[in-house]
């Protein structure tokens, strides 16, 4: 059993997001870091009810970052995020992307 909210956080709507959609029928969600391929299918075909073809995966490590302020020196670093790029089958759409 797949818990979607769990697995998909958000689309991510870029340049390259959107030049996917219209070229070759591909999405991209932020997900989580612990899903794997199989579970991102399933989760992406059971929210949108369509066919998902291919499902490619990549991880973004996040920057550390330093803040000088008054007080002194400041270091963090940004979460770690996991992408997937899911490719559909021919004649199948998501219309979240089209609200955009």
């Amino acid at each position: 059993m797949v818990n979607i909210n769990k697995i998909i956080f958000k689309p991510v709507i870029t340049e390259r997001s959107t030049n996917l959609k219209e070229q070759s029928n591909k999405f991209v969600f932020e997900v989580d870091r612990r899903a794997n391929k199989k579970q991102i299918k399933e989760a992406v075909e059971k929210a949108f009810k369509v066919k998902v073809k291919k499902v490619n995966t990549s991880i973004l490590y996040g920057k550390v970052k330093t803040m000088f302020r008054k007080g002194g020196r400041f270091t963090g670093k940004r979460p770690d995020r996991k992408k997937a790029i899911v490719s559909l089958a021919k004649g199948d759409t998501i219309d979240i992307f089209d609200q955009v």
